[in-house]
């Protein structure tokens, strides 16, 4: 215990002498995190204070690799693996360090985090199976890399999603730590428990400049540092035991982010909207709307936190379809939680499914009709003919009306108007658009009006009328006998 308490202490301490440093360095370099409106902070904050937490750990960590006792022993027996976490853990801060400094493309930093993943999985920290003591064992087979990776990516970028406020991702990592490095010592892993004592340790000392009101916000390099390599310890804490609670534990510890992210995927699902996209819906952001203090949202998810890592700890001494038991009531609570914070309902869901269902077989119809349309229009020959084809791709198309005015020098103005034989509106209006007609072969000046009819939806309306002005923009009616 004196390692891991010595660990602890001389990580907190470097963490406490280095991040005014690199807070110090980041203003001068000018790498601090400005206000925008999706933030909440209002001032320029350095971004790099991540930076501070890794150097405070690897350095904790090699200390102990370098003593001469069972715990270091134990360390240099298990090198490899090690150092293969923390290289790798190191690599995604690298890039997250790069993403903080230039900022990089959503696309290459999962490529990065998967390929970081991969490699960990290669020196054997993978997912073989879940065994639960007393019930079964699941072998996972050629299944247990894409887990593994699929794990280690989803928990590090839910560690970066949760640090939307002072202090929030640190303190939720800490108790995540807190919980891992229990379950170690008590399955007798002392590199874990140690490593996760240097964790915790660089953690507390960062909190103390990160907690609200923050002097230093962690960036991605650190969000990525600490969601990878506590992932990749839960993952290895598993693989040395023969129970499930190794990823359980840091699963219901980390449980918050984890909701959240998944959350935030379906929503961004059923909103048509890319994954990557930033937004102000993640639980945080609507527990300050509902009129919260920002601290006062932080402690109570760091509550939220506790209880589900303390109610947890029972699964250590539970056996077979108890652990399974203890582990659904807590995920349980923790949609609760979700639920009462005005996070999205089951029935909000189906309803947003339909929707978004309805909407896309509408988008497909829309387009199978305008490719159909753009055949009939290249067989036009005469104005006519082409002004015929026109007013049958509207009436498929389900325009309310369309007018085209042509204008000559030495002539009156033409116009030529149709309108839907039998279209009925709902009362919601026309969306209307004005586009000019490429090249009339008398010399004339052609403009079109275009009607779409809302009927409920502004998205449909705009997309008809693009598909519409495509046609008018397919071909121009030079080559036409007039």
């Amino acid at each position: 215990m004196r390692t891991f308490a010595g660990t602890l202490l001389l990580a907190l301490l470097l963490a406490l002498l280095i991040t005014p440093v690199v807070a110090w360095i980041a203003r001068r370099r000018k790498l601090v995190d400005h206000p925008d409106p999706r933030k909440v902070h209002s001032a320029d904050i350095p971004r790099i204070g991540g930076t501070a937490i890794i150097l405070a750990t690897l350095a904790a960590t090699l200390a102990v690799m370098l003593l001469r006792n069972v715990i270091g022993a134990a360390f240099r027996e298990d090198l490899t693996r090690i150092v293969a976490i923390l290289a790798a853990a190191s690599l995604v801060a690298a890039v997250g360090l790069a993403d903080d400094i230039r900022g990089l493309r959503a696309r290459f930093k999962f490529l990065a985090q998967t390929l970081a993943a991969a490699a960990v999985c290669a020196f054997g920290i993978r997912i073989d199976s879940l065994p639960i003591p007393g019930l079964l064992t699941l072998h996972l087979g050629p299944l247990a890399w894409p887990i593994t990776i699929l794990w280690i990516v989803g928990i590090t970028n839910a560690v970066n999603l949760i640090d939307g406020l002072d202090g929030l991702a640190a303190g939720i990592c800490a108790v995540a730590c807190a919980v891992t490095g229990t379950f170690a010592i008590l399955s007798n892993q002392n590199v874990m428990a140690t490593l996760m004592a240097a964790l915790l340790g660089s953690l507390l000392g960062f909190l103390h400049y990160n907690f609200n009101p923050a002097k230093v916000f962690m960036g991605d390099c650190g969000t990525y540092f600490l969601g990878f390599t506590l992932a990749s310890s839960s993952v290895l804490c598993t693989t040395q035991t023969s129970t499930i609670v190794g990823l359980a534990l840091p699963a219901l510890a980390l449980g918050v982010p984890i909701f959240d992210t998944l959350f935030s995927i379906i929503r961004r699902f059923l909103e048509r909207r890319s994954f990557f996209a930033p937004d102000r819906s993640h639980i945080h952001h609507i527990l300050l709307a509902t009129g919260l203090k920002q601290r006062h949202v932080v402690i109570i998810l760091y509550l939220a936190t506790v209880v589900a890592a303390s109610l947890g700890m029972f699964m250590l001494v539970a056996r077979g379809a108890r652990q399974i038991a203890i582990f659904a009531c807590i995920l349980i609570l923790l949609l609760v939680l979700f639920r009462a914070a005005g996070y999205l309902t089951l029935h909000d869901a189906i309803a947003a499914l339909r929707r978004r269902h309805a909407t896309q077989r509408a988008i497909q119809d829309t387009r199978r009709t305008f490719e159909n349309a753009q055949l009939r229009l290249r067989l036009a020959s005469t104005f006519d003919q082409w002004w015929d084809a026109l007013c049958a791709a509207a009436t498929e198309m389900r325009l309310a009306a369309v007018t085209i005015t042509l204008t000559a020098p030495d002539a009156a103005p033409r116009t030529l108007t149709w309108s839907h034989p039998s279209l009925q509106l709902d009362g919601n209006g026309t969306l209307k658009s004005i586009v000019p007609v490429r090249g009339h072969p008398g010399g004339s000046a052609l403009e079109a009006r275009l009607e779409a009819p809302v009927n409920g939806s502004l998205e449909l309306a705009a997309h008809t009328l693009a598909c519409f002005t495509r046609l008018l923009d397919e071909r121009s009616m030079s080559s036409l006998q007039t």
